[in-house]
């Protein structure tokens, strides 16, 4: 529940007004794991409250030995099991969660999809594998991606019930600023999200530098071409004033050529002002595509800057413990069935 949805619950259920701040603030500050430990509630309230209860459980966890990435595999209330990642950088703490158990979206390079969608995330789960990894590692959040398992505008309304309540001012209060939104291009959803009146940062899975070539890796370009996709992007920035990045997964041999990144430039020199983050893709079983070698991922870099495009390489994180989307979770259920 958001703040003023608390506030009429407690007046339902016959309690004075105040308990509801008592109870956000428990909840969404204090980011206790039972109401037992909401000390100054009634035992009734309480256990009321216990009636309702559910949060995500640690089921296990992976530590990388190279930077210090935690890969968690989390288990809900039905015995689902979601991925989450807690990264350490410099500028603080960035955390990666999932907003689908599963997804449907069908991309090539990715294994969290695999096996298709289980179902959508509620809000209350999006937002507690924020706070279950804040209070499991005892250090302030400062920056969430929802780019884990699942596309995200593919649950829109949890989504956005996320967004307000993590960043809301009665609860942890991330700024919307340090927040990312990855989508791989629901062009509908993408131009509902621009008009949400939300100061996050969106960034599209671009992947490819044509239609031929991004049905190919990613099914959802059939329903949206590049052209929509695009467009829908630079709308989002028209009205928000927030640049968007395009994400780009480097595949050897399928999308890391001087010509696709002379395409890439092409595309993208009309979107201004934009930002390009590649990313050396994650090897994964199911999958035959190979990480691109440095010699072609800094060459490529260097063409879309000469093109004056803003770009980065994304920092490889865990990749000594599975830390791509889905890989966790895919090995964890096949060996314990």
């Amino acid at each position: 529940m958001e703040y003023r949805e608390l506030e009429l619950y407690c007046q339902e259920q016959g309690w004075s007004k105040f308990r509801a701040t008592q109870i956000y603030g428990w909840i969404h500050q204090k980011l206790v794991r039972s109401p037992e430990d909401m000390t100054n509630l009634p035992k009734d309230i309480r256990g009321r409250l216990a009636e309702d209860w559910k949060i995500v459980r640690e089921e296990t966890r992976y530590v990388s030995k190279q930077d210090g990435t935690n890969k968690f595999l989390f288990r809900l209330e039905d015995d689902n099991l979601i991925e989450s990642v807690w990264m350490p950088h410099k500028h603080g703490i960035s955390v990666c969660i999932s907003s689908q158990v599963g997804c449907r979206m069908g991309c090539r390079f990715c294994a969290s999809t695999v096996d298709g969608m289980v179902r959508n995330l509620t809000a209350s789960e999006m937002l507690d594998q924020v706070y279950a990894m804040q209070v499991l590692m005892g250090e302030r959040i400062s920056n969430i991606v929802v780019m884990g398992s699942g596309e995200p505008l593919d649950n829109y309304e949890n989504l956005i019930r996320f967004l307000h309540i993590i960043t809301g001012s009665e609860g942890l209060h991330i700024s919307q600023r340090n927040i990312t939104v990855s989508s791989c291009g629901l062009v509908p959803e993408i131009l509902k999200f621009a008009r949400e009146g939300l100061a996050v940062t969106f960034a599209l899975s671009l992947h490819a530098t044509t239609d031929e070539e991004r049905k190919e890796l990613m099914p959802v370009a059939k329903r949206y071409s590049l052209d929509e996709v695009l467009s829908a992007c630079q709308d989002y920035f028209n009205i928000t004033g927030r640049r968007v990045t395009y994400e780009y997964s480097l595949v050897q041999g399928v999308n890391d050529s001087r010509e696709h990144a002379e395409r890439l430039s092409r595309l993208l020199q009309s979107k201004r002002p934009c930002h390009v983050n590649l990313i050396p893709v994650n090897p994964i079983e199911e999958r035959n595509f190979k990480k691109s070698t440095e010699k072609s991922i800094q060459n490529f870099k260097y063409i879309l800057e000469k093109n004056q495009i803003n770009v980065t390489i994304r920092k490889g994180m865990g990749s000594d413990i599975d830390a791509a989307c889905g890989q966790l979770r895919r090995k964890y259920i096949a060996s314990h069935t």
